[in-house]
């Protein structure tokens, strides 16, 4: 804690922050706000530029990109969201999970991360909407599952050191249940290298999500998300830059921002094991107190 603690004072990470805040509240809040309706038509005012009734113009079927950029915000960023979620339950409660099952459960698990890690994300996605169905969920999912082995090994590396410590032991001797000492003793010291390996998660299913939407999975227009936007209007780039350039525009700052705030996470916990230790209060004592002191010893 006192990792995430010292990453909020890092300038780079406050502005990452901000960025991210401002892109969560537009998937919470985007659809709610849009000026116009996202999915409605007006051929009299095709791939136009910027003007007072469309901010930034209409794409090849009329409709506001504004209103598109802003509905299409929730599914993308969500849809990442849901896919590291699901990650980090497959992954992380495995991983610490595998130093206290016992052999039979350790070897099992890592067969298994080893078989997953061969998986490329976008063509087993491809093929799980094949199976379940085509929809954003079942693409997440999938997504989720390839995501996992990530953290099962950030964390189970993590806790594999801690697992060996002086106290933890000194726990399990005094009858401490493993339960107890994965909350009290582990999950703290974990918790800030879950957090780095969260912010690049979110980043690589963010363009996953871009990708499989590019390619018309998950989601089928004319429903708005970043990725279809951007496979659709491309086609019109030199009639009107604006549609296509955006949403791309928008993954990129996302993208940018996952990755400077885990860049200062990952940095404020180097800086925090490099610290050196206070000096015992006796090594600081001023050296008259010391003889001071052996004066009224003799």
């Amino acid at each position: 804690m006192r990792t995430l603690r010292r990453t909020g004072r890092v300038p780079a990470a406050r502005f990452a922050l901000a960025v991210l805040a401002v892109v969560a509240l537009l998937a919470v809040v985007g659809g709610v706000i849009a000026p116009q309706d996202p999915l409605a038509q007006d051929t009299a005012r095709v791939l136009q530029g910027p003007s007072g009734s469309h901010l930034l113009g209409t794409d090849y079927l009329g409709r506001d990109v504004l209103s598109r950029l802003l509905a299409g915000t929730g599914r993308s960023v969500l849809g990442a969201v849901e896919s590291v979620g699901a990650a980090m339950v497959l992954g992380v409660v495995p991983g610490l999970a595998s130093l206290w099952l016992g052999r039979g459960f350790e070897w099992a698990a890592l067969r298994a991360v080893d078989a997953l890690m061969t998986l490329p994300f976008t063509l087993f996605a491809i093929a799980a909407i094949g199976v379940f169905g085509n929809g954003l969920n079942q693409a997440m999912l999938a997504l989720g599952v390839l995501l996992a082995p990530l953290f099962f090994r950030v964390s189970r590396a993590a806790a594999l050191g801690l697992k060996q410590a002086q106290y933890v032991e000194a726990a399990e001797l005094m009858g401490a249940s493993r339960g107890r000492i994965l909350r009290t003793h582990i999950a703290a010291k974990v918790l800030p290298t879950i957090a780095v390996t969260t912010a690049h998660a979110l980043a690589t299913a963010l363009l996953t999500v871009a990708s499989l939407t590019f390619l018309g999975v998950g989601v089928q227009p004319p429903a708005p998300t970043w990725g279809g936007m951007l496979a659709s209007d491309l086609g019109y780039l030199a009639q009107q830059p604006w549609a296509p350039a955006l949403p791309g525009v928008l993954i990129m700052i996302t993208v940018g921002a996952l990755n400077l705030l885990a860049d200062a996470v990952r940095d404020s916990g180097a800086d925090a094991g490099a610290e050196p230790r206070a000096e015992p209060r006796a090594a600081r004592e001023p050296q008259g107190r010391k003889a001071d002191d052996r004066v009224v010893a003799v």
